[in-house]
């Protein structure tokens, strides 16, 4: 991948043929965890996964960190790449990512599919922030891995797929530590609430039923300040509905994008 921004060049794989879409991952991992979603995907667009700045292939650039500099990466990138408009699929981090494209970025987002994310943190959710980025300082990724784990799938899922969340739990723990830092920076600022009016794409909310970090209640919310804006819970997932529940969130995302 050779895009830039400020300075920096993003790793992303291509794959399929078609109109474009772009898929955005969680924090603490890589493009890897969507997979399923290029299987399917790739059979009727072109899908370009990226790796956000200081996170699996891609430089890790002294944070902090801010959601419009990720946006900002995405869009170098498909200049980069010539893509004048793409869809965007994101999830979690990669949904808040979305949201900016979708302001800030307007004319060059098609159709948004933002999964297990919210506009804003409650105050005590956002103060979590500060002593997470004090522990990453402190003793690295590795003590988040585990508790991370726990939240992002529920108990059965965790039981019937340990090799899937092997492997997950090594791209957390392997993640660059002033990457994670610089992106907790970025999400500890999120309030997104005062500009998801100015988002013009058809969107489509996704949540997993269980999903203790972005509740669905809170993503709900994101749905209702997008005008048209569509919510779908998918049933027995946690906060990576895009692995736990691939079938049905595959399903709902490719009805959405046409």
């Amino acid at each position: 991948m050779t895009a830039s921004s400020d300075g920096i060049r993003l790793w992303g794989s291509t794959s399929g043929s078609g109109q474009w879409v772009t898929l955005l991952h969680s924090l603490g991992v890589d493009h890897s965890i969507w997979s399923a979603q290029l299987a399917a995907l790739s059979k009727r667009f072109s899908v370009l996964a990226l790796d956000l700045r200081g996170h699996g292939r891609s430089p890790v650039p002294e944070g902090p960190y801010s959601l419009s500099m990720l946006a900002a990466d995405v869009v170098s990138t498909w200049d980069g790449l010539g893509i004048a408009r793409s869809h965007v699929v994101g999830i979690s981090i990669g949904g808040f990512v979305g949201q900016h494209l979708g302001f800030e970025h307007a004319d060059r987002v098609g159709r948004l599919v933002l999964a297990d994310t919210v506009a804003a943190y409650p105050p005590e959710a956002s103060a979590t922030w500060p002593e997470r980025i004090r522990t990453l300082e402190a003793q690295g990724v590795a003590p988040l891995v585990n508790g991370t784990l726990e939240r992002w799938f529920t108990a059965p899922w965790r039981a019937a797929n340990p090799e899937r969340l092997a492997e997950i739990g090594r791209l957390i723990a392997h993640t660059p530590v002033m990457g994670y830092i610089g992106c907790c920076h970025a999400i500890s600022k999120l309030d997104t609430r005062p500009q998801l009016a100015r988002v013009q794409a058809p969107t489509l909310v996704l949540c997993g039923e269980h999903d203790l970090g972005t509740p669905p209640a809170l993503a709900r919310e994101v749905a209702a300040k997008i005008a048209g804006a569509r919510f779908e819970l998918i049933p027995s997932a946690a906060h990576l509905s895009c692995v736990e529940q691939a079938d049905r969130f595959n399903q709902l995302m490719l009805d959405f994008l046409g």
